[in-house]
């Protein structure tokens, strides 16, 4: 099993709490790692039905039997519980550990019950600096170019195909089988619970074309058009599919500097290997040809950043800029009153002119002396001193 870098955050920033809150798509390892943390707690999955009845019928009864310590998994299934561990919490001397795949559900029946009594953290599939062991990278020397990682040896199209659910590394399952069923079993689980979808096959059909926008921006009309529904069911399963951590939406920074931008989010996947599925791609030899490589790869990227952020306990800042007349900026960081620019290219080959967005951007900004960085999948570090690095994403991520 591969450290997680909120194994070691985890007690530390949640002292002085009587709860911790751990959120994230199904299978990113939510009940693995709170049984690591937590080996003392009893552990008790509100999946199955028993559980899930006693504590509707009997909520005293059941968390009196759970003891002072407990590790309650998708407690959003039964959220009459949470005015029941409000009164438990404020007794003192427990501690609960809640977990839940629906964010959005645990998160509200946290702030109606549980409001400043809970830490919460958000848990995503592995991160490559998880995978390899990198687990005390920091984001912040990430995004000015300053990391330190191994090339890998597999291929950056074996990486992005196979994508990164512990299941698939720790058991070496065939990844396209894997993700199938997962689709197929927790999505749509998630889609009956959160919804009332009258045909999934729609549902499954807004979910591939999402995939083709991914990276790109959010075209919800042409969505709504294309899977014969209208776009406020659109905007709802789009939600459903934030909810359940398979998307996640980069919304546009508001920097001007005397343009007009545009106001539309980009929609990315959580994790590179599920994106391929939906594409098609079965193969990595698949990927190295496919129209979408290149976005597929910023996917990959984002989405990796991202996880630097939260799996490090902290808010993700991240951005992407564009204006009306098509000038782009990939991912823009903000630190308090400094914003990074990052450039994102699939190609293997350095050229001065990969830089050429961020020197334009900087320019624009009126911070020609300010850094950016462009992460490219090439194997060198290209200006390591100069106002513009070039670095291959594996050093980064």
């Amino acid at each position: 099993m591969n450290p997680r870098v909120l194994e070691r955050l985890i007690p530390g920033l949640s002292a002085g709490y009587p709860a911790v809150a751990i959120v994230g798509p199904r299978q990113s390892g939510k009940t693995t790692l709170s049984k690591r943390v937590f080996p003392s707690h009893a552990y008790v999955s509100l999946e199955s039905l028993d559980w899930r009845t006693r504590a509707r019928t009997d909520p005293r009864g059941f968390l009196e039997d759970l003891g002072d310590n407990a590790i309650l998994d998708e407690v959003q299934r039964v959220p009459e519980l949470f005015s029941y561990l409000q009164e438990y919490m404020d007794r003192g001397g427990r501690h609960y550990v809640l977990t839940g795949s629906q964010q959005f559900l645990l998160m509200e029946g946290i702030g109606q019950s549980l409001a400043g009594r809970v830490a919460h953290f958000e848990l995503l599939p592995l991160g490559w600096s998880e995978l390899t062991g990198f687990v005390d990278r920091q984001p912040w020397k990430s995004v000015r170019g300053e990391g330190r990682g191994e090339k890998p040896t597999s291929s950056t199209a074996e990486i992005l195909q196979r994508g990164l659910y512990p299941r698939i590394h720790d058991k070496g399952l065939i990844a396209h089988r894997w993700l199938d069923d997962y689709v197929r079993t927790y999505v749509e689980r998630d889609v009956r619970s959160l919804s009332q979808v009258a045909d999934l096959s729609q549902f499954t059909l807004l979910l591939r074309l999402l995939a083709t926008q991914a990276g790109s921006l959010l075209n919800m009309a042409t969505l709504a058009t294309q899977v014969g529904v209208s776009i406020p069911t659109t905007k709802r399963w789009l939600g459903i599919l934030e909810t359940s951590g398979i998307v996640f939406l980069l919304q546009p920074h508001h920097a001007n500097f005397g343009k007009r931008l545009v106001k539309t989010p980009k929609p990315y996947f959580v994790d590179s290997g599920l994106l391929c599925l939906l594409l098609g791609i079965r193969e990595a030899g698949h990927l190295v040809t496919h129209p979408l490589r290149g976005h597929v790869f910023e996917n990959f990227v984002v989405s990796e950043f991202r996880k630097l952020f939260l799996h490090n306990g902290q808010r993700a800042p991240l951005y992407f800029w564009r204006d009306s007349h098509g000038m782009e900026i990939d991912l823009l960081v903000e630190d308090g009153t400094e914003l990074l620019p990052i450039e994102i290219k699939s190609t293997a080959t350095w050229r001065p002119d990969l830089e050429l967005p961020i020197r334009k951007w900087l320019a624009l900004s009126g911070r020609p002396d300010s850094t950016g960085t462009v992460v490219y999948d090439g194997d060198a570090v290209h200006g390591s001193r100069a106002q513009v690095r070039t670095c291959p994403w594996w050093k980064l991520l």
